[in-house]
């Protein structure tokens, strides 16, 4: 590794301590919008390929992949084959840890991309996405109406006492049915 590039490095890191993560991805050169929660920094080799609206959340672990690797297995008496292509992310998008977005995937507004998912192809604006690969498993409409309806409220989770008290406050103690 050059110089240059170690230099290049060890600012990162230290936008990355300093400033947060998404002023991390804005250095390596990622289009984020306004009002973005960014966990991860999993940006891949061409962060400069990947762009992010207003209101989105991109959680811990999520990868974003702006070319094909396989290609390399590809060659000829021309050379070996590249292909690039864009990530953009629409507005009011959520997605879930550990997802990964593969190149030429566009994901529309209003948007959630389960826990774990593979997207890939792009994903419709209003649409509740999971799995491997991603699949359509509801709307984003249907999805917002159930949890104001029955998540906990901001009011409901008193500013009093720790977290771990405010949680244990409005913690649901049932568990989901068996498959």
């Amino acid at each position: 590794m050059g110089v240059k590039s170690t230099l290049y490095k060890l600012l990162g890191y230290l936008v990355l301590i300093s400033k947060g993560r998404q002023a991390y991805a804005k250095y390596l050169g990622v289009q984020v919008g306004k009002n973005c929660r960014i966990i991860t920094t999993k940006w891949g080799t061409e962060p400069f390929l990947i762009d992010i609206g207003d209101n989105v959340t991109i959680t811990d672990g999520v990868r974003f992949l702006t070319h094909d690797g396989s290609a390399w297995l590809a060659r000829d008496n021309r050379g070996r084959r590249y292909l690039y292509a864009r990530v953009s992310i629409g507005n009011n998008v959520f997605i879930g840890v550990n997802s990964i977005i593969m190149p030429g995937v566009k994901i529309e507004d209003n948007v959630v991309i389960a826990a774990g998912s593979v997207v890939t192809k792009s994903i419709k604006k209003g649409s509740v996405v999971a799995g491997v690969p991603a699949k359509l498993i509801g709307e984003f409409n249907e999805l917002h109406q159930r949890m104001l309806k029955d998540y906990t409220t901001e009011k409901e989770m008193s500013s009093a006492g720790s977290y771990e008290k405010r949680v244990l406050g409005v913690v649901k103690n049932e568990y989901k049915p068996f498959l």
